[in-house]
């Protein structure tokens, strides 16, 4: 380590030993999504502070204590590293007007900024896969949504998540229930932590998510939002709990369920473990039909997820999930000067063929090239010397199995490998 520089705490490097797993869930993911008609859309890192303010709520954790936000010192704007991608994707639908061409399924990959304590599951970057369903009312797409990640968590070999389910109404509703809630909770002020009084009177349905010990005696007598819901989000409600015992999706129903954002109405839901201790939650999402007037374009209605990589990803090796790591078809090794340049032909010859070669460079001796061969996990060495480059042939010799090397013409080993 030059200098004693080194990565900042909670943002992560992924090396090679590691990043293959990450980019077999990519190659998952991206089949998964375009099976169901998900079109891929990219935003920057960057945006306008006040896109998050407006959109996730300013009394939340993420806008008051957890935005990596800083003054652009060439024009003096305030621009924030995204905390989440919902936002993004629904200002860029509204700048570039996509949905004067009808409902749109978008997904997004790619890492997030939150300043938090990190720990197992949790970091300052992490990555998160987003789908979004812009335009769509019905229950059928929030059930589409859940029934998406029910046939993920089989591809990607994770068994027994858990999935609960709420519905938080209309804006009416949560009017109406808001001021029953400052009721019942002024009622026992002085039991009440620091967090839950700061929101009190700015966004008493958050005090309900409260983790503190303390708190949860208090939360479970007040009163539930269901009591208060309008008859079209209860009718909502039930029809999406029609299609998911249609489709054979087990669910528990949890009162309590806020989620931690705003901009949510209606269907709120989320996919739990029990494998990562405090962090149990892997996927999470619900319905946000206010949200894109909320940005500044016309009202429509909307709903989507996010999902965490990194705890996808612990969960698959909790879950023994065998990913094979990538190696080479071939390792050529070469010795002399016109071997060299007959490796680099038959290399990208091979390469042409659909092969996956890598070409020794710099010097040693045969020996130490094989063992540098055998250290790849490459299937088979290709051994190149004057006698190959006189006969026009190279030397194939298996490394994973027990087979006796040979001389062939290089247009033989594509076929011979491919056996």
């Amino acid at each position: 380590m030059v200098n004693g520089v080194k990565a900042i705490r909670g943002m992560n490097d992924v090396l090679p030993d590691e990043s293959y797993r990450w980019i077999h869930f990519e190659q998952i993911i991206h089949q998964w999504l375009a099976t169901y008609g998900y079109r891929n859309i990219r935003t920057p890192l960057v945006e306008q502070t006040d896109l998050f303010i407006r959109s996730i709520g300013e009394v939340t954790d993420i806008v008051e204590k957890e935005m990596y936000t800083f003054i652009d010192h060439l024009n003096n704007d305030s621009l924030t590293l995204r905390p989440e991608g919902t936002a993004s994707c629904v200002r860029a639908v509204i700048e570039h007007n996509l949905l004067y061409a009808g409902p749109q399924r978008l997904y997004y990959s790619g890492p997030m900024f939150r300043h938090e304590r990190p720990q197992k599951g949790r970091y300052r970057q992490f990555h998160q896969v987003g789908v979004e369903a812009l335009g769509y009312a019905g229950p059928d797409i929030d059930a589409e949504l859940i029934v998406m990640c029910s046939r993920l968590w089989d591809l990607l070999g994770i068994p027994g998540l858990r999935l609960e389910i709420s519905t938080l109404g209309n804006a009416e509703s949560r009017a109406l229930h808001r001021t029953r809630l400052i009721k019942y909770f002024e009622q026992h002020h002085d039991k009440l932590d620091e967090d839950s009084l700061r929101r009190l009177h700015t966004n008493p349905l958050r005090i309900l998510d409260s983790k503190n010990p303390g708190m949860q005696e208090i939360i479970e007598g007040a009163p539930k939002l269901i009591d208060d819901l309008d008859e079209e989000s209860c009718i909502h409600f039930e029809s999406l709990q029609h299609i998911l015992r249609e489709q054979g999706i087990n669910f528990e129903i949890n009162l309590r369920l806020v989620r931690g954002l705003d901009y949510y109405n209606r269907t709120v839901f989320e996919w739990i473990t029990d494998k990562l201790g405090a962090q149990g939650t892997v996927c999470a999402g619900g319905r946000y039909d206010g949200l894109i007037e909320q940005v500044g374009g016309k009202s429509a209605p909307a709903c989507g997820f996010a999902m965490g990589i990194e705890r996808l990803l612990a969960l698959m090796q909790e879950n023994d999930k065998e990913i094979r790591q990538s190696v080479p078809d071939i390792y050529i090794v070469h010795q002399g000067e016109q071997a060299m340049d007959y490796a680099w032909k038959c290399a990208e010859f091979l390469r042409d063929a659909g092969l996956n070669v890598v070409l020794h460079c710099g010097a040693g001796s045969f020996k130490s090239q094989m063992k540098k061969a055998d250290a790849t996990g490459a299937r088979y060495a290709l051994i190149i010397g004057d006698d190959e480059v006189n006969a026009q042939e190279v030397t194939i010799k298996p490394l994973r199995e027990p087979i006796e090397q040979a001389s062939v013409k290089l247009t033989a080993v594509a076929e011979l490998i491919k056996k």
